[in-house]
């Protein structure tokens, strides 16, 4: 009989996973990501770019908006 070998991880490697695949985190693990997010989310910089997504999203509405009421056509790639 072969013994079964545990993978082993090699970050050099791309890895997969299912939306219903748990990863477990312990309470210093957590914390540490959490804290790390907040300050990075609560620099100047985040905002603006928080700030021109939301614009960015208006202006997709816009122009959906607008390619649905035949006002804007689709360009023809040359």
């Amino acid at each position: 009989m072969s013994e079964q070998q545990t993978p082993s991880y090699n970050p050099n490697k791309k890895y997969t996973w299912t939306p219903d695949d748990s990863f477990t985190l312990s309470g210093g693990e957590f914390g540490l990501i959490l804290n790390a997010l907040r300050a990075v989310l609560n620099t100047e910089e985040a905002a603006r770019i928080l700030i021109a997504n939301e614009a960015n999203k208006i202006v997709e509405g816009a122009l959906q908006r607008a390619v649905e009421s035949g006002v804007a056509k689709e360009a023809s790639e040359e």
